[in-house]
């Protein structure tokens, strides 16, 4: 029985041996290696910008007196930076020789690790960007006085009732560990938003492109 057209189309896809076969592999291949490159570029990029703002940030915070700040803001930062990292080097290691259909599905598995592993961090990385704030003006020198002493201070002479707990009023304990805990519960969400942002249109791509490989395929 005489192969139809879509039939041919498809084996060409399949069989590397096939007439047609080179001709669809290259065009998919070049669309997936596009894709990718795009993708080590953006990312590549948005580390270099974290380390870069973190440093810039570090030395400011110094400069107008919130040092505990920046470092923490510095080294949770640089920590994120080096766990990417770690993971941009996984997906160097992803064989460009395979099909462009395996390449692609070994690069989405890498791109869902990446995604599962910094969502776990996110839910660890705001709290702690939210903490380094309120630690870095707490402690902050005010006329040799940190801030959160004088704060206090003013607060007991109109509420001097309130109820303190190491210095610190109970009332602002709890809301503290309340915003802790909404970004802790959300971080992951936050970070997709985030991450849609920048990547999403890299994404869409992505999925469209394994689409069709998947189509040709059934």
């Amino acid at each position: 029985m005489e192969k139809s057209i879509e039939n041919i189309w498809k084996e060409g896809f399949i069989k590397s041996d096939a007439l047609i076969a080179p001709k669809i592999n290259n065009l998919y291949d070049q669309k997936s290696i596009h894709i990718i490159d795009k993708f080590k570029r953006m990312f590549k990029i948005n580390l270099i910008a974290i380390v870069a703002f973190s440093f810039v940030y570090l030395v400011v915070t110094f400069f107008i007196g919130i040092p505990i700040m920046g470092t923490i803001f510095f080294i949770t930062l640089t920590l994120l930076v080096i766990v990417n990292k770690r993971l941009l080097n996984g997906l160097e290691r992803i064989n460009k020789g395979a099909n462009s259909y395996q390449y692609l599905k070994a690069f989405n598995q890498w791109i869902n690790k990446q995604i599962a592993i910094n969502k776990r961090m996110s839910t660890f990385l705001y709290p702690i960007i939210f903490m380094s704030f309120v630690f870095g003006f707490w402690f902050k020198d005010a006329e040799g006085i940190p801030l959160g002493e004088r704060l206090v201070n003013e607060i007991l002479v109109g509420f001097p009732n309130t109820y303190l707990i190491y210095g610190i009023p109970l009332i602002g304990i709890i809301i503290a560990v309340l915003i802790v805990s909404l970004l802790a519960f959300f971080g992951g969400r936050i970070y997709m938003w985030d991450l849609n942002i920048v990547y999403g249109r890299v994404f869409k791509k992505l999925d469209e492109l394994l689409t069709d490989l998947e189509s040709l395929r059934n």
